[in-house]
């Protein structure tokens, strides 16, 4: 459970502080079809102290959406089932299949190292695609890096007081990789494996080298518009959220008091492409099934991003290239794809089976709750995932 846990707080949800509201409404379900399995788990997650969850499960039954809390603190309104929110590092996964579609157009290869295309860094020159997207690279966590002996070697400030007062602050990528750069490497390249969101952003740039446009267009071009992702988008420094959405709540200590604030508006810049997108539960479903079922990648890199490292172990299984791969074990349906994520108020999860026909997509909001819901999410999680890909 300890390694689980850092590795959950490495991957950012723990940014979630939650509400635990007396007299929290039922959960709301799509017409058609009980689904009390369903409605339950997505209770647990507010019994555990977050502010409101939506939830969408498309399997063999149809597809099911279903919300409980609330959208406002001091409202009675459910989460909309269709609303907006941050995905975090959800975002990585779209980040990673963009890099990969220029791989598939012989524009780069998997093994290519990337300091001669971005020399402007200093990169080691054994740094390659492959390694920024599977997290081998070495490169210093520029919100943070968490060292063996438990210690955290700071970066861009990304929570507490000092998150707070620099939410609306602008950084450019640049300068994200230029702090990195002027860190140690955590390993030489290739040497081992280290959760690192530099990675995807050093990929941004690449995909901006390579194809001469911004990021936001190229993803917009390639993925956003093919699949007609009408509610997804790369924010860049924008701090605002598209109706309709829940709001998300950030908890810190200020001064010895603890104090909640909205922060439902923000500027993701300090994360740029390994956390910043906005999408629905409707979109991240169509995406990620497209994406499983062959639609955006030919078979040979479908096959590459599913081999995983053997030191890249979590709460979500193993890491390959910009997604993680966990087996259920016996009486599931097997293997299951994922990457979820989480920015300073919200939470995103995005699973699916290899072939794209089952799926669950959904987000949590942080409420005003003194406990921290990190330490029950583990097992929500745990139990929501198997009620919908084991039938328990």
């Amino acid at each position: 459970m300890t390694k689980t846990l850092k590795t959950f707080r490495r991957i950012g949800l723990t940014a979630l502080a939650a509400a635990l509201l007396a007299g929290v409404t039922a959960p709301a379900a799509s017409a058609g079809q009980d689904r009390p399995e369903l409605r339950q788990a997505v209770q647990e997650f507010v019994d555990a102290g977050f502010a409101g969850m939506q939830l969408r499960v498309r399997d063999e039954r149809g597809e099911w959406t279903g919300s409980a809390g609330v959208r406002e603190l001091g409202g009675t309104a459910k989460p909309p089932a269709d609303g907006h929110f941050r995905v975090g590092s959800t975002t990585k996964n779209f980040t990673a299949t963009l890099v990969l579609q220029l791989v598939a157009e012989g524009r780069i290869g998997l093994d290519t190292p990337v300091a001669g295309l971005l020399p402007r860094f200093g990169l080691d020159s054994r740094i390659t695609v492959r390694m920024l997207l599977q997290h081998t690279s070495g490169l210093f966590n520029h919100t943070g890096q968490y060292n063996p002996d438990g210690t955290v070697t700071p970066g861009t400030p990304w929570a507490g007081k000092e998150w707070v007062d620099k939410r609306f602050h602008t950084y450019q990528p640049e300068e994200l990789v230029r702090l990195a750069v002027s860190k140690p490497p955590v390993f030489a390249p290739g040497a081992g494996w280290s959760y690192s969101n530099t990675n995807y952003v050093v990929a941004r740039l690449l995909v901006e080298k390579l194809t001469g446009r911004p990021f936001a267009d190229e993803l917009d071009r390639r993925i956003l518009r093919p699949l007609k992702l009408r509610d997804t988008l790369s924010p860049g420094a924008w701090a605002g959220m598209p109706k309709p959405y829940a709001h998300a709540y950030y908890r810190y200590e200020d001064a010895g008091q603890w104090k909640t604030l909205d922060v439902t508006h923000q500027n993701p810049s300090w994360i740029s492409s390994a956390g910043d997108m906005i999408s629905t539960t409707k979109d991240l479903q169509t995406y990620f099934s497209a994406l499983q079922s062959g639609k955006l990648l030919p078979t040979w890199l479908l096959t590459e991003m599913r081999k995983t490292h053997p030191g890249s172990e979590s709460l979500y299984g193993f890491y390959g290239l910009g997604q993680f791969s966990q087996d259920l074990g016996p009486g599931c349906v097997g293997t299951v794809l994922n990457h979820n994520g989480g920015l300073n108020g919200y939470g995103s999860l995005m699973y699916s089976t290899p072939d794209g026909s089952k799926t669950l997509t959904a987000s949590v909001t942080g409420g005003d709750a003194e406990n921290d819901p990190a330490q029950a999410f583990p097992a929500a999680l745990n139990k929501l995932v198997r009620t919908v890909f084991c039938g328990k």
